[in-house]
């Protein structure tokens, strides 16, 4: 495998971006914003069309993005999306990149995306992402890569510029692992948050005012200090997390603690609550929306 010896710059590089969502879309402003040439590539025409306004280069297959940029980021909604993707760049004759696996989703699919991809000369990183939607928009991100160490170093310009911080977590693989265990907690504050927002509201208590006295104290949490001004107003869309996609990440933190034999109770009691969420047809709405699911009115 090809190793990478300089730092990537945004005076003499451009970053690819496959997958122009809600993620990937924010990620293409940001690096816009701060200097970077962003090549980006997605299968919907419309969000090509919003992203090319904003300043990024829009190709026309994957292919491209790879020809284009020494770094390439994917952010997919799918494992079925994810495993093409792996397939067509593994199909370019582009020179080695370092390719960064943004998405949530189990070990053995990410293993297999590094095989992939690894076989046709690139280096691959493993490199979740914590922080929603909402927060990818003001480069609230956390990053955590996993892999190639130099390769990673590297980067640390181009992290710099859409996130607000990053940690080498050692092997690849242990991003993910890492993310599992951040998300395990965000589904536990989400609820207990909501539960939090019940009991205020329940008590007569102005919701707005609980959000601003318990956001500051020392019961907050940043999943508090996110969704509980959503719940009080019962403003679930846009969704900064869809309970649709949440869930496949909830599925995936299940399995990963049960392979390790690892007790979640506090884990497994937010389990009921997402899955009747979506069984009210919330697939589409904010995580937040559990404050109506547990019933709450909000204001």
């Amino acid at each position: 495998m090809s190793k990478v010896t300089t730092t990537i710059t945004r005076t003499t590089d451009s970053v690819g971006i496959i997958g122009l969502g809600i993620m990937g879309g924010s990620f293409a402003r940001n690096l816009v914003r701060a200097g970077w040439k962003v090549v980006g590539f997605d299968i919907s025409k419309a969000r090509c069309a919003d992203l090319s306004k904003a300043g990024v280069t829009i190709a026309g297959s994957v292919a491209e993005v790879m020809a284009a940029a020494p770094i390439v980021m994917t952010s997919l909604p799918s494992l079925k999306a994810i495993d093409t993707v792996a397939g067509e760049i593994a199909a370019t004759r582009a020179p080695p990149r370092i390719v960064l696996e943004m998405s949530t989703i189990p070990l053995e699919d990410k293993q297999r995306f590094a095989d992939t991809i690894s076989r046709a000369g690139h280096i691959p990183i493993d490199c979740p992402v914590s922080g929603t939607g909402a927060q990818a928009e003001t480069r609230d991100l956390i990053l955590y890569p996993s892999g190639d160490s130099v390769a990673i170093a590297s980067l640390k310009e181009v992290f710099a510029d859409f996130t607000r911080g990053w940690y080498d977590v050692g092997a690849y693989g242990n991003g993910s692992r890492m993310k599992y265990i951040a998300n395990h907690l965000v589904a536990i504050h989400n609820v207990a948050s909501a539960e939090a927002m019940i009991l205020a509201e329940k008590a007569g208590l102005d919701l707005d005012i609980v959000v601003e006295c318990i956001g500051n104290g020392a019961g907050a949490s940043r999943m508090f200090q996110m969704r509980a001004p959503l719940m009080a107003h019962v403003t679930y869309q846009p969704a900064t997390m869809k309970m649709s996609i949440w869930q496949k990440d909830i599925d995936t933190i299940r399995d990963f603690a049960r392979g390790l034999d690892a007790a979640t109770p506090l884990f497994d009691a937010t389990l009921p609550i997402y899955e009747e969420g979506l069984r009210q047809g919330r697939d589409e709405e904010d995580t937040a929306s559990v404050f109506s699911v547990m019933g709450g009115k909000g204001k």
